[in-house]
Protein backbone atom coordinates (compact mmCIF):
# COMPACT_ATOMS: atom_id res chain seq x y z
CA UNK A 1 0.00 0.00 0.00
CA UNK A 2 1.64 3.56 -0.98
CA UNK A 3 1.85 5.63 1.98
CA UNK A 4 0.71 8.72 -0.13
CA UNK A 5 -2.33 7.32 -2.01
CA UNK A 6 -5.49 9.11 -0.12
CA UNK A 7 -8.43 11.22 -1.51
CA UNK A 8 -7.24 14.33 -0.69
CA UNK A 9 -4.06 14.26 -2.97
CA UNK A 10 -5.86 16.70 -5.38
CA UNK A 11 -6.61 19.45 -2.82
CA UNK A 12 -2.96 19.25 -1.35
CA UNK A 13 -1.60 19.04 -4.92
CA UNK A 14 -3.19 22.85 -5.76
CA UNK A 15 -2.57 23.72 -2.13
CA UNK A 16 1.47 22.54 -2.62
CA UNK A 17 1.85 24.67 -5.63
CA UNK A 18 1.43 27.83 -4.02
CA UNK A 19 4.63 26.99 -1.92
CA UNK A 20 6.64 25.89 -5.07
CA UNK A 21 9.67 28.02 -4.00
CA UNK A 22 9.78 27.21 -0.58
CA UNK A 23 9.87 23.69 -2.14
CA UNK A 24 13.17 23.94 -4.00
CA UNK A 25 14.49 24.90 -0.46
CA UNK A 26 13.07 22.80 1.96
CA UNK A 27 10.52 20.26 2.32
CA UNK A 28 9.24 21.71 5.33
CA UNK A 29 10.14 22.76 8.70
CA UNK A 30 9.20 20.83 11.75
CA UNK A 31 9.02 21.83 15.48
CA UNK A 32 9.74 18.78 17.80
CA UNK A 33 9.27 18.70 21.44
CA UNK A 34 9.56 16.34 24.15
CA UNK A 35 6.07 15.57 25.68
CA UNK A 36 6.19 13.47 29.16
CA UNK A 37 3.46 10.82 27.80
CA UNK A 38 4.68 10.47 24.37
CA UNK A 39 8.87 11.76 24.48
CA UNK A 40 9.63 13.10 21.52
CA UNK A 41 7.01 14.04 19.34
CA UNK A 42 5.92 16.91 16.69
CA UNK A 43 4.49 19.88 17.55
CA UNK A 44 4.71 21.25 13.99
CA UNK A 45 4.85 20.37 10.36
CA UNK A 46 5.22 23.82 8.13
CA UNK A 47 3.91 24.60 5.69
CA UNK A 48 0.95 22.48 6.95
CA UNK A 49 -0.13 20.61 3.90
CA UNK A 50 3.21 18.96 3.82
CA UNK A 51 2.72 14.85 4.50
CA UNK A 52 5.36 13.13 6.33
CA UNK A 53 4.44 9.34 6.84
CA UNK A 54 4.37 8.01 10.12
CA UNK A 55 8.18 6.61 9.67
CA UNK A 56 9.34 9.56 8.60
CA UNK A 57 7.81 11.29 11.50
CA UNK A 58 9.12 8.95 13.88
CA UNK A 59 12.79 9.28 12.58
CA UNK A 60 12.36 12.95 12.54
CA UNK A 61 11.77 12.94 16.27
CA UNK A 62 14.47 10.74 17.61
CA UNK A 63 16.88 12.10 14.90
CA UNK A 64 16.28 15.67 16.77
CA UNK A 65 16.96 15.77 19.91
CA UNK A 66 20.78 14.76 21.26
CA UNK A 67 20.93 11.21 22.89
CA UNK A 68 20.84 11.52 26.63
CA UNK A 69 24.18 10.77 27.05
CA UNK A 70 25.69 13.59 25.21
CA UNK A 71 24.40 15.86 28.24
CA UNK A 72 23.56 18.97 25.79
CA UNK A 73 22.51 22.23 27.93
CA UNK A 74 21.51 25.31 25.80
CA UNK A 75 22.17 25.25 22.58
CA UNK A 76 23.10 22.78 20.00
CA UNK A 77 23.08 22.23 16.60
CA UNK A 78 23.86 19.46 14.31
CA UNK A 79 22.47 17.77 10.96
CA UNK A 80 21.12 14.09 10.24
CA UNK A 81 20.13 12.05 7.31
CA UNK A 82 17.10 9.80 6.72
CA UNK A 83 15.59 7.69 3.97
CA UNK A 84 12.68 8.55 2.81
CA UNK A 85 9.61 6.30 2.90
CA UNK A 86 8.50 3.93 -0.45
CA UNK A 87 6.17 5.61 -2.76
CA UNK A 88 7.16 9.31 -2.31
CA UNK A 89 7.50 11.14 -5.56
CA UNK A 90 11.15 11.85 -5.37
CA UNK A 91 11.29 13.37 -8.97
CA UNK A 92 10.89 17.08 -9.75
CA UNK A 93 11.38 19.29 -13.08
CA UNK A 94 13.13 21.57 -10.83
CA UNK A 95 15.14 19.22 -9.00
CA UNK A 96 16.55 17.63 -12.60
CA UNK A 97 17.17 21.08 -14.18
CA UNK A 98 19.52 22.04 -10.49
CA UNK A 99 21.34 18.49 -10.84
CA UNK A 100 22.21 19.23 -14.46
CA UNK A 101 24.47 22.36 -13.42
CA UNK A 102 25.31 21.39 -9.73
CA UNK A 103 28.65 19.69 -8.81
CA UNK A 104 28.40 16.07 -7.74
CA UNK A 105 28.96 17.54 -4.06
CA UNK A 106 25.69 20.04 -3.84
CA UNK A 107 23.22 17.82 -6.04
CA UNK A 108 20.17 16.92 -4.77
CA UNK A 109 18.73 13.70 -2.70
CA UNK A 110 16.39 11.18 -4.79
CA UNK A 111 16.05 9.08 -1.83
CA UNK A 112 17.26 11.10 1.52
CA UNK A 113 16.22 14.00 2.97
CA UNK A 114 18.43 16.19 5.06
CA UNK A 115 17.45 17.35 8.60
CA UNK A 116 19.06 20.64 10.13
CA UNK A 117 18.64 20.98 13.78
CA UNK A 118 18.77 23.45 16.86
CA UNK A 119 18.05 22.19 20.30
CA UNK A 120 17.47 24.64 23.05
CA UNK A 121 17.94 22.79 26.52
CA UNK A 122 17.77 25.02 29.05
CA UNK A 123 16.18 25.22 32.99
CA UNK A 124 12.46 25.68 33.32
CA UNK A 125 10.64 25.73 36.94
CA UNK A 126 7.38 26.17 34.67
CA UNK A 127 7.81 22.73 33.51
CA UNK A 128 7.43 19.52 35.28
CA UNK A 129 10.58 17.78 34.29
CA UNK A 130 12.45 20.71 34.95
CA UNK A 131 14.06 21.93 31.67
CA UNK A 132 12.25 23.51 28.03
CA UNK A 133 13.45 21.05 25.42
CA UNK A 134 12.89 21.94 21.84
CA UNK A 135 14.15 21.60 18.33
CA UNK A 136 13.67 23.31 15.40
CA UNK A 137 14.46 21.25 12.24
CA UNK A 138 14.64 22.38 8.84
CA UNK A 139 14.14 19.39 5.96
CA UNK A 140 15.96 19.52 2.95
CA UNK A 141 16.78 17.39 -0.24
CA UNK A 142 19.99 19.98 -0.25
CA UNK A 143 22.81 18.99 1.21
CA UNK A 144 23.71 22.91 1.97
CA UNK A 145 24.83 22.05 5.84
CA UNK A 146 27.03 25.41 5.57
CA UNK A 147 24.16 27.93 4.97
CA UNK A 148 20.94 26.08 6.60
CA UNK A 149 23.32 26.13 9.88
CA UNK A 150 23.47 29.59 9.72
CA UNK A 151 19.92 30.08 8.79
CA UNK A 152 18.89 28.42 11.41
CA UNK A 153 21.45 30.73 14.03
CA UNK A 154 19.40 33.56 12.92
CA UNK A 155 15.96 32.54 13.00
CA UNK A 156 15.70 29.57 15.89
CA UNK A 157 16.49 32.07 18.74
CA UNK A 158 14.06 34.18 17.38
CA UNK A 159 11.66 31.32 16.90
CA UNK A 160 12.00 30.12 20.38
CA UNK A 161 10.86 33.55 21.88
CA UNK A 162 8.14 34.49 19.12
CA UNK A 163 7.21 30.55 18.29
CA UNK A 164 4.81 29.97 15.40
CA UNK A 165 4.06 33.46 13.94
CA UNK A 166 7.89 34.15 13.39
CA UNK A 167 8.28 30.44 11.71
CA UNK A 168 5.05 31.48 9.32
CA UNK A 169 7.08 34.69 8.92
CA UNK A 170 10.13 33.05 7.75
CA UNK A 171 8.38 30.34 5.51
CA UNK A 172 6.41 33.25 3.70
CA UNK A 173 10.47 35.06 3.29
CA UNK A 174 11.75 31.53 2.08
CA UNK A 175 8.69 31.14 -0.34
CA UNK A 176 9.43 34.24 -2.32
CA UNK A 177 13.28 33.54 -2.75
CA UNK A 178 14.10 32.22 -6.50
CA UNK A 179 14.96 28.40 -7.02
CA UNK A 180 18.74 27.39 -6.50
CA UNK A 181 21.27 27.97 -9.09
CA UNK A 182 25.13 27.17 -9.45
CA UNK A 183 27.20 30.03 -10.54
CA UNK A 184 24.54 32.79 -10.28
CA UNK A 185 24.18 35.47 -7.55
CA UNK A 186 20.52 35.46 -5.27
CA UNK A 187 19.33 37.75 -3.26
CA UNK A 188 17.38 36.18 -0.37
CA UNK A 189 15.55 37.96 1.95
CA UNK A 190 15.49 37.23 5.47
CA UNK A 191 14.19 38.62 8.47
CA UNK A 192 14.84 42.15 7.85
CA UNK A 193 18.01 41.79 6.26
CA UNK A 194 19.23 39.59 2.52
CA UNK A 195 21.15 36.53 2.37
CA UNK A 196 23.01 36.99 -0.84
CA UNK A 197 23.91 34.10 -2.34
CA UNK A 198 26.73 33.71 -4.75
CA UNK A 199 28.23 31.09 -6.67
CA UNK A 200 31.74 29.51 -9.10
CA UNK A 201 31.95 25.77 -8.87
CA UNK A 202 29.54 26.23 -5.65
CA UNK A 203 27.25 28.21 -3.70
CA UNK A 204 28.37 30.60 -0.66
CA UNK A 205 26.40 33.09 1.24
CA UNK A 206 26.85 36.32 3.25
CA UNK A 207 24.18 37.65 5.23
CA UNK A 208 24.82 41.65 4.05
CA UNK A 209 21.99 43.88 6.34
CA UNK A 210 23.10 44.80 9.24
CA UNK A 211 26.30 43.87 8.92
CA UNK A 212 27.74 41.44 6.20
CA UNK A 213 29.03 37.89 7.57
CA UNK A 214 30.81 35.95 4.54
CA UNK A 215 30.98 32.21 4.69
CA UNK A 216 32.97 30.31 2.89
CA UNK A 217 30.17 28.12 0.94
CA UNK A 218 26.98 26.84 1.39
CA UNK A 219 28.01 23.23 2.12
CA UNK A 220 31.34 22.97 2.83
CA UNK A 221 32.91 22.45 6.84
CA UNK A 222 36.01 23.43 8.93
CA UNK A 223 37.69 20.46 7.79
CA UNK A 224 40.97 21.09 10.24
CA UNK A 225 38.89 22.05 12.83
CA UNK A 226 36.96 18.69 12.43
CA UNK A 227 40.70 17.02 12.23
CA UNK A 228 42.40 18.17 14.95
CA UNK A 229 42.63 14.99 16.78
CA UNK A 230 43.76 12.72 13.73
CA UNK A 231 45.45 15.08 11.50
CA UNK A 232 47.88 12.39 11.15
CA UNK A 233 45.65 9.65 10.37
CA UNK A 234 44.05 11.75 7.08
CA UNK A 235 45.81 9.75 4.81
CA UNK A 236 44.24 6.51 6.34
CA UNK A 237 40.37 7.94 6.35
CA UNK A 238 40.53 9.23 2.39
CA UNK A 239 41.49 5.51 1.42
CA UNK A 240 39.14 4.53 3.63
CA UNK A 241 36.13 7.13 2.41
CA UNK A 242 37.77 6.19 -1.52
CA UNK A 243 36.94 2.79 -0.89
CA UNK A 244 33.71 3.21 0.92
CA UNK A 245 34.80 1.20 3.71
CA UNK A 246 32.35 0.52 6.44
CA UNK A 247 32.85 3.49 9.14
CA UNK A 248 31.92 4.50 12.34
CA UNK A 249 32.47 7.93 14.56
CA UNK A 250 31.71 7.85 17.91
CA UNK A 251 31.52 11.38 18.93
CA UNK A 252 31.33 12.92 22.29
CA UNK A 253 28.24 15.10 21.29
CA UNK A 254 25.70 14.89 18.13
CA UNK A 255 27.36 18.54 16.78
CA UNK A 256 31.12 16.50 16.86
CA UNK A 257 29.34 13.15 15.25
CA UNK A 258 27.44 15.16 12.04
CA UNK A 259 30.73 17.29 11.53
CA UNK A 260 33.01 14.51 11.43
CA UNK A 261 31.09 12.24 9.19
CA UNK A 262 30.47 14.86 6.63
CA UNK A 263 33.47 16.26 6.97
CA UNK A 264 34.68 12.66 6.09
CA UNK A 265 32.66 12.35 2.80
CA UNK A 266 34.03 15.47 1.71
CA UNK A 267 37.42 14.56 1.67
CA UNK A 268 37.07 13.26 -2.03
CA UNK A 269 35.62 15.82 -3.40
CA UNK A 270 35.23 16.54 -6.36
CA UNK A 271 34.49 12.54 -6.63
CA UNK A 272 30.69 11.94 -5.30
CA UNK A 273 30.57 9.80 -2.12
CA UNK A 274 28.01 6.97 -3.72
CA UNK A 275 27.38 4.93 -0.47
CA UNK A 276 25.48 5.42 2.78
CA UNK A 277 26.21 7.59 5.44
CA UNK A 278 24.47 9.34 8.75
CA UNK A 279 25.79 11.91 10.26
CA UNK A 280 23.82 11.30 13.46
CA UNK A 281 22.65 7.56 14.28
CA UNK A 282 20.38 6.60 17.03
CA UNK A 283 19.22 3.21 18.26
CA UNK A 284 15.72 4.34 17.34
CA UNK A 285 16.56 4.37 13.75
CA UNK A 286 14.41 2.87 11.68
CA UNK A 287 17.45 0.95 9.93
CA UNK A 288 19.12 -0.08 13.03
CA UNK A 289 18.98 -3.81 12.84
CA UNK A 290 19.95 -3.23 8.58
CA UNK A 291 23.25 -1.83 9.88
CA UNK A 292 23.68 -3.74 13.11
CA UNK A 293 23.26 -7.54 12.30
CA UNK A 294 25.60 -9.69 12.95
CA UNK A 295 24.89 -12.39 9.96
CA UNK A 296 26.21 -10.62 7.31
CA UNK A 297 29.42 -7.90 6.69
CA UNK A 298 28.86 -4.57 7.98
CA UNK A 299 27.02 -2.22 5.28
CA UNK A 300 29.24 0.17 3.23
CA UNK A 301 28.39 3.18 5.28
CA UNK A 302 29.92 6.16 7.54
CA UNK A 303 27.48 6.31 10.81
CA UNK A 304 27.93 9.14 13.52
CA UNK A 305 27.32 7.82 16.97
CA UNK A 306 26.85 9.11 20.64
CA UNK A 307 25.35 6.46 22.70
CA UNK A 308 28.53 4.27 24.25
CA UNK A 309 25.93 1.57 23.61
CA UNK A 310 27.31 1.18 20.41
CA UNK A 311 30.69 0.21 21.52
CA UNK A 312 29.43 -3.61 22.40
CA UNK A 313 27.42 -3.31 19.18
CA UNK A 314 29.95 -2.39 16.71
CA UNK A 315 32.90 -4.79 17.80
CA UNK A 316 32.45 -6.39 14.43
CA UNK A 317 32.91 -3.19 12.39
CA UNK A 318 36.49 -3.31 10.73
CA UNK A 319 36.70 0.71 11.23
CA UNK A 320 36.11 2.54 14.38
CA UNK A 321 37.04 5.96 15.46
CA UNK A 322 36.17 6.67 19.18
CA UNK A 323 36.84 10.62 19.99
CA UNK A 324 37.03 12.45 22.85
CA UNK A 325 36.70 16.01 23.75
CA UNK A 326 40.25 17.73 21.96
CA UNK A 327 42.73 17.56 24.23
CA UNK A 328 45.94 19.55 23.78
CA UNK A 329 49.77 18.54 24.51
CA UNK A 330 51.33 21.73 24.96
CA UNK A 331 50.46 23.67 21.48
CA UNK A 332 49.61 21.07 19.50
CA UNK A 333 46.24 18.79 19.77
CA UNK A 334 46.92 15.53 20.94
CA UNK A 335 46.78 12.73 18.24
CA UNK A 336 44.43 9.72 18.75
CA UNK A 337 46.70 6.37 18.46
CA UNK A 338 45.46 3.35 15.65
CA UNK A 339 44.53 0.51 17.81
CA UNK A 340 43.65 -3.02 17.47
CA UNK A 341 39.42 -3.86 16.81
CA UNK A 342 40.11 -6.54 19.66
CA UNK A 343 40.57 -3.66 21.84
CA UNK A 344 37.25 -2.09 21.72
CA UNK A 345 35.21 -3.88 24.39
CA UNK A 346 33.98 -2.12 27.40
CA UNK A 347 32.11 1.72 27.22
CA UNK A 348 35.64 3.20 28.84
CA UNK A 349 36.78 2.63 25.64
CA UNK A 350 39.58 5.19 25.29
CA UNK A 351 39.65 7.65 22.22
CA UNK A 352 41.60 5.81 19.34
CA UNK A 353 41.20 4.45 15.71
CA UNK A 354 40.38 1.06 16.27
CA UNK A 355 41.17 -0.65 13.09
CA UNK A 356 43.59 -3.38 11.12
CA UNK A 357 43.37 -1.19 7.91
CA UNK A 358 47.16 -1.00 6.24
CA UNK A 359 46.98 2.06 4.13
CA UNK A 360 48.49 1.32 0.15
CA UNK A 361 49.82 4.85 -0.19
CA UNK A 362 52.63 6.38 2.01
CA UNK A 363 51.80 9.36 4.72
CA UNK A 364 52.18 12.94 3.65
CA UNK A 365 54.66 13.98 5.88
CA UNK A 366 55.31 17.61 4.82
CA UNK A 367 51.65 18.09 4.96
CA UNK A 368 51.53 16.84 8.36
CA UNK A 369 54.58 18.78 8.89
CA UNK A 370 52.69 22.08 7.85
CA UNK A 371 49.22 21.68 9.42
CA UNK A 372 51.05 21.03 12.85
CA UNK A 373 53.47 24.23 11.96
CA UNK A 374 50.43 26.16 11.15
CA UNK A 375 49.06 25.71 14.95
CA UNK A 376 52.11 26.84 16.52
CA UNK A 377 51.60 30.34 14.64
CA UNK A 378 48.46 30.76 15.59
CA UNK A 379 47.36 30.35 11.82
CA UNK A 380 43.41 31.02 11.38
CA UNK A 381 41.49 28.07 11.14
CA UNK A 382 39.91 29.01 7.87
CA UNK A 383 43.92 28.91 6.27
CA UNK A 384 44.50 25.49 7.63
CA UNK A 385 41.53 24.07 6.42
CA UNK A 386 41.89 25.65 2.75
CA UNK A 387 45.70 24.07 2.96
CA UNK A 388 44.18 21.04 3.83
CA UNK A 389 41.18 21.01 1.48
CA UNK A 390 43.58 21.80 -1.28
CA UNK A 391 45.72 19.12 -0.95
CA UNK A 392 42.81 16.19 -0.56
CA UNK A 393 41.20 17.79 -4.28
CA UNK A 394 45.03 17.21 -5.40
CA UNK A 395 44.74 13.56 -4.36
CA UNK A 396 41.65 12.76 -5.27
CA UNK A 397 42.35 14.28 -8.77
CA UNK A 398 45.81 12.52 -9.07
CA UNK A 399 43.87 9.35 -8.44
CA UNK A 400 40.75 10.11 -10.91
CA UNK A 401 42.90 11.41 -14.22
CA UNK A 402 44.18 8.26 -15.24
CA UNK A 403 40.40 7.05 -14.78
CA UNK A 404 39.20 9.81 -16.99
CA UNK A 405 41.62 9.51 -19.55
CA UNK A 406 41.36 5.68 -20.02
CA UNK A 407 37.22 6.18 -19.62
CA UNK A 408 37.48 9.43 -22.48
CA UNK A 409 39.52 6.85 -24.76
CA UNK A 410 36.38 4.10 -25.19
CA UNK A 411 34.14 6.62 -26.86
CA UNK A 412 33.70 6.18 -30.38
CA UNK A 413 35.34 8.54 -32.85
CA UNK A 414 33.15 11.44 -33.71
CA UNK A 415 33.28 10.15 -37.68
CA UNK A 416 31.91 6.89 -36.79
CA UNK A 417 28.58 8.73 -36.40
CA UNK A 418 26.38 8.61 -39.42
CA UNK A 419 22.81 9.87 -39.72
CA UNK A 420 21.29 6.66 -41.14
CA UNK A 421 22.55 3.87 -38.43
CA UNK A 422 22.15 3.81 -34.53
CA UNK A 423 24.97 5.08 -32.88
CA UNK A 424 27.72 3.23 -31.93
CA UNK A 425 28.68 1.76 -28.33
CA UNK A 426 30.89 2.75 -26.00
CA UNK A 427 33.47 0.44 -25.64
CA UNK A 428 33.54 -2.04 -22.25
CA UNK A 429 35.68 -0.32 -19.49
CA UNK A 430 38.46 -3.27 -19.16
CA UNK A 431 40.37 -3.14 -15.58
CA UNK A 432 43.57 -4.78 -16.87
CA UNK A 433 43.71 -2.41 -20.31
CA UNK A 434 43.47 0.35 -18.07
CA UNK A 435 45.94 -1.18 -15.29
CA UNK A 436 48.77 -1.18 -18.55
CA UNK A 437 48.07 2.30 -18.63
CA UNK A 438 49.27 3.21 -15.19
CA UNK A 439 53.06 2.95 -15.92
CA UNK A 440 52.94 5.84 -18.73
CA UNK A 441 49.90 8.25 -17.73
CA UNK A 442 49.19 7.16 -13.66
CA UNK A 443 49.00 9.52 -10.70
CA UNK A 444 52.83 9.39 -9.65
CA UNK A 445 52.61 12.13 -12.96
CA UNK A 446 50.67 14.83 -10.74
CA UNK A 447 51.09 13.39 -7.19
CA UNK A 448 54.47 13.20 -5.33
CA UNK A 449 52.96 10.35 -3.03
CA UNK A 450 54.35 6.79 -3.05
CA UNK A 451 53.31 3.12 -3.02
CA UNK A 452 51.21 0.52 -4.18
CA UNK A 453 48.69 2.73 -6.41
CA UNK A 454 48.00 -0.33 -8.18
CA UNK A 455 46.39 -2.29 -5.39
CA UNK A 456 44.49 1.15 -4.52
CA UNK A 457 42.83 1.26 -7.89
CA UNK A 458 42.18 -2.80 -7.77
CA UNK A 459 40.06 -2.23 -4.12
CA UNK A 460 38.70 0.70 -5.73
CA UNK A 461 36.91 -1.16 -8.79
CA UNK A 462 35.07 -3.33 -6.56
CA UNK A 463 33.47 -0.37 -3.97
CA UNK A 464 30.32 1.48 -4.68
CA UNK A 465 31.97 4.86 -5.48
CA UNK A 466 33.68 3.17 -8.68
CA UNK A 467 30.38 1.95 -9.81
CA UNK A 468 28.56 5.49 -8.85
CA UNK A 469 31.49 7.25 -10.87
CA UNK A 470 31.51 4.83 -13.62
CA UNK A 471 27.53 4.91 -14.04
CA UNK A 472 27.84 8.79 -14.17
CA UNK A 473 30.13 8.61 -16.84
CA UNK A 474 28.75 6.07 -18.86
CA UNK A 475 25.65 7.96 -18.71
CA UNK A 476 27.44 11.52 -19.90
CA UNK A 477 29.22 9.79 -22.63
CA UNK A 478 26.35 7.95 -24.11
CA UNK A 479 23.74 11.43 -24.18
CA UNK A 480 26.99 13.19 -25.63
CA UNK A 481 26.85 10.49 -28.79
CA UNK A 482 22.90 11.10 -28.70
CA UNK A 483 23.45 14.40 -29.37
CA UNK A 484 26.24 13.86 -32.02
CA UNK A 485 23.75 11.62 -33.37
CA UNK A 486 21.12 14.32 -33.68
CA UNK A 487 23.60 17.26 -35.08
CA UNK A 488 23.91 14.85 -37.97
CA UNK A 489 20.97 14.06 -38.63
CA UNK A 490 19.61 17.72 -38.85
CA UNK A 491 22.36 17.76 -41.21
CA UNK A 492 21.58 15.11 -43.46
CA UNK A 493 19.79 15.74 -46.56
CA UNK A 494 16.79 13.88 -45.53
CA UNK A 495 14.47 14.36 -49.02
CA UNK A 496 17.66 12.83 -51.05
CA UNK A 497 17.50 9.83 -48.74
CA UNK A 498 13.86 9.52 -49.53
CA UNK A 499 14.16 9.11 -53.11
CA UNK A 500 15.93 5.41 -53.12
CA UNK A 501 13.80 4.09 -49.67
CA UNK A 502 10.63 2.44 -50.03
CA UNK A 503 7.10 3.73 -48.06
CA UNK A 504 8.08 1.14 -45.40
CA UNK A 505 11.43 2.43 -44.58
CA UNK A 506 10.64 5.90 -44.76
CA UNK A 507 8.13 5.38 -42.15
CA UNK A 508 10.19 3.48 -40.16
CA UNK A 509 12.41 6.44 -39.85
CA UNK A 510 9.94 9.02 -39.13
CA UNK A 511 8.89 6.28 -36.11
CA UNK A 512 12.59 6.21 -35.14
CA UNK A 513 12.83 9.83 -34.97
CA UNK A 514 9.94 10.54 -32.82
CA UNK A 515 10.84 8.14 -30.63
CA UNK A 516 14.44 9.43 -30.25
CA UNK A 517 13.03 13.07 -29.57
CA UNK A 518 10.84 12.34 -27.04
CA UNK A 519 12.91 10.44 -25.32
CA UNK A 520 15.52 13.16 -25.30
CA UNK A 521 17.61 13.85 -21.49
CA UNK A 522 16.59 17.33 -20.68
CA UNK A 523 20.09 18.47 -21.30
CA UNK A 524 19.66 17.99 -24.80
CA UNK A 525 16.86 20.39 -25.40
Amino acid sequence: MNPFDGSEDADRGACRSTWARFSSWLECVCVVTFDLELGQAIELVYPQDVKLTEKEKTSICYLSFPDSYSGCLGDTQFSFRLRQSVGRRAWRLQEDVYNRDAPATLQTEASHFFGYVYFRQVKDVSVRRGYFQKSLVLVSRLPYYGMFHSLLQAVAPEFFEKLQPCLEAVCSEIDQWPSPIPGQTLHLPLMGGVLQVRGGSSLCCQNVLPAPTVLPSVHELDLFKCFQPVLVHLQMFWELVLLGEPLVVMAPSPTVSSETVLALISIISPLRFCCDFRPYFTVHDSEFREFTTRTQAPPNVVLGVTNPFFIKTFQNWPHVVRLGETKMAGDLPKQVKVKKPSKLKTLETKPGVYTAFKTFLHKDKILIKRLLRGIQRKRPSEVQSAILRRHLLELTQSFIIPLERYMASLMPLQRSVTPWKTPPQIRPFSQEDFMSTLDQTGPQLTSGLKGDWTGLYRKFFRSPNFDGWYRHRHKEMTQKLESLHLEVLSDADVMSWTREKSEVEIVDLILKLREKLVSLPLNLY
